[in-house]
């Protein structure tokens, strides 16, 4: 495959696109399931399809419809759903890794007006990329950070070098086998920015990455971008970093790790 270092975005297919997360009079195509084509699998409520939408060009997107539920949240989600989507996400992205068809696949959620989704309704997207490797600008650097948690194969942080800057939050899956205890995690996170972050935060994007054997997760809280990083690429740390982890771990946890 020749490598590529740009997405092509089809502004034609994206004008097309509904957007009910802005404007929620809207109808909602995820909520009529019996209008739904391409479906490649289905799990109960949970069901990934072909994306009616393909505004990136060379690539073959899909779409991950978490819930029949429009008004659902991953933050709510009850236990049995939660480790159901997650497991069901991530087996179908390393599916598509595995094939050998792309060079790389995306595996993500976007949650707000500021997460650059456009619907509302609970959904995340794997993408294979043709051209492009999306693994090419991330570090194992941006996953470090100060501890808020750690159980046997899996841990959470607070990035000290995060990607874009200010709070990130990384959950780290060493052993597979543990992989409900980081859908756990990612739900407490993704919690936390909603509810106790900051009081204007209602948008997050959620990030998986694989290295190696090991998956890597990043919460990120979403609202209007630092122009020292669209002008500089330059990320900006909190000072606050060990106030936000004693909160959560006060919140979620009754205990604490960071020193």
């Amino acid at each position: 495959m020749t490598k590529s270092r740009q997405l092509q975005f089809n502004l034609q297919i994206g004008s097309q696109k509904p957007e009910s997360i802005i404007n929620r009079s809207t109808a909602c195509p995820f909520c009529d399931r019996d209008s739904l084509t391409d479906i490649i699998e289905e799990q109960g409520p949970i069901m990934l399809l072909k994306n009616k939408y393909p505004v990136l060009q060379d690539t073959y997107p899909t779409v991950l419809i978490e819930t029949d539920d429009c008004d659902a949240d991953l933050t709510t989600y009850d236990k049995e759903h939660l480790y159901r989507l997650i497991r069901f996400g991530v087996q179908h992205w390393r599916a598509m890794e595995e094939s050998g068809e792309f060079t790389s696949v995306m595996f993500f959620k976007n949650h707000g007006p500021y997460s650059g989704g456009s619907i509302h309704h609970p959904h995340m997207q794997i993408i294979g990329l043709n051209h492009v490797d999306c693994m090419e600008h991330t570090h194992v650097d941006h996953f470090e950070g100060v501890l808020i948690d750690e159980q046997p194969g899996v841990s959470c942080n607070l990035s000290t070098q995060p990607r874009i800057g200010f709070s990130e939050f990384n959950v780290v899956l060493r052993d597979r086998e543990q992989i409900d205890r980081m859908a756990d995690y990612i739900q407490m996170l993704t919690h936390y920015v909603m509810n106790h972050f900051h009081k204007s935060c209602n948008s997050y994007n959620l990030f998986f990455y694989r290295f190696g054997d090991t998956i890597k997760v990043k919460v990120i809280p979403r609202f209007i971008v630092s122009p020292v990083f669209v002008g500089y690429s330059i990320p900006q740390v909190p000072t606050n970093l060990e106030h936000v982890v004693r909160d959560i771990q006060n919140r979620y946890l009754q205990r604490e790790i960071c020193p």
